[in-house]
């Protein structure tokens, strides 16, 4: 049979003319593929709102966790002599940044009253002579630090309690939700009112307050999305092919959570600052003479009425901080998740 199969040779085929060609590459994918995590990407660059809010939050977290090459002066060094200044930056004569003050009608330089000679403050000081400019990037550090410790409880708490309940069910998932139940019941401020009665205020009673509760959300949202997913196919196929639950859970329900995960992270935050700078405010968070924004809002209102900057400066920044992570975590809700946007 070999020897009577027909042979082949050039004059076989024939050459494809152009304008079939041309209809071949058309059907040629044209764009590379890509991963979720760079098809998230590319639709975040397309949110401008949330690329700009990324962009100030890159330079909130520069300037805080860099402060050091930055503060103009010590944040809790007090100088009672400079008390009350302006806001002065050398090369700029604009009302409000100039280092003068309107005393009687009159424009008055503050620094040569207060013969401050060649010092000058970014932002002013406070009623004790302090540098308000290097206590905000102190203040807002203690806010950003409380945020992270928040999301990591939210990561190392939250979402195994929220797994492990959601793929285990039955009544360990019962017993587990009433125990979120119980503990919703609870307010986060009675929480940390009564950890003050055992901890002095401060960064401690904060964190304990925040490693209580904060993950309680998390869990729930990520339990109610293990409920949805471990019966999903790819799941049973896993099932079928004998891994094991935990490598099922973390291997496969995990990256499927995701999106999920960061959303609520980036609503977690902003309320983690807010939640700071409320206690602060009202002189049960952060203790002085370390700063905080809420404490620098606290002392700032006393002398709204004549040297307002004092808390318009600290309250627009925790103001930036919220809108900023809010706005961010919008984008990331739309680029993670499509559907959300229908």
């Amino acid at each position: 049979m070999a020897d009577n199969a027909k042979q082949t040779s050039a004059d076989d085929f024939t050459p494809i003319a152009g304008a079939d060609r041309a209809k071949l590459d058309d059907e040629k994918i044209a764009t590379p593929s890509l991963t979720f995590l760079q098809d998230s990407w590319r639709r975040l660059r397309k949110n401008k709102a949330a690329m700009i809010a990324l962009g100030l939050l890159i330079i909130l977290f520069i300037l805080a966790f860099g402060s050091h090459f930055f503060e103009t002066h010590n944040p809790n060094a007090t100088n009672p002599n400079f008390a009350n200044l302006p806001p002065k930056i050398p090369g700029i004569d604009i009302n409000g940044l100039n280092g003068t003050l309107d005393q009687s009608g009159e424009r008055v330089n503050a620094y040569a009253q207060a013969h401050a000679g060649n010092n000058w403050y970014l932002l002013g000081t406070d009623y004790l002579g302090r540098d308000l400019f290097s206590r905000i990037l102190y203040g807002t550090r203690i806010s950003l630090e409380i945020a992270l410790i928040a999301s990591f409880f939210d990561l190392a708490f939250g979402v195994v309690y929220g797994i492990t309940s959601g793929w285990i069910g039955g009544r360990v998932d019962t017993l587990m939700q009433r125990i979120i139940e119980i503990m919703l019941s609870i307010p986060n401020l009675v929480v940390m009112v009564l950890l003050i009665l055992v901890l002095k205020p401060g960064m401690t009673a904060i964190i304990l307050s925040i490693a209580i509760t904060s993950w309680i959300n998390m869990a729930r949202l990520v339990r109610a999305q293990t409920l949805e997913l471990k019966n999903q196919e790819f799941i049973l196929a896993a099932r079928t092919l004998g891994e094991s639950s935990w490598k099922i859970a973390f291997k496969h329900l995990l990256p499927n959570l995701s999106s999920v995960i960061i959303i609520n992270l980036m609503f977690t935050i902003p309320t983690a600052i807010f939640f700071e700078a409320f206690l602060s405010y009202i002189g049960i968070g952060i203790s002085a003479p370390q700063a905080s924004l809420g404490t620098l809002i606290n002392d700032g209102q006393k002398n709204f009425q004549f040297l307002p900057y004092q808390m318009w400066y600290p309250a627009i920044v925790l103001s930036v901080l919220m809108i900023a992570f809010n706005i961010l975590g919008d984008g990331l809700r739309d680029a993670l998740d499509p559907k959300s946007r229908e």
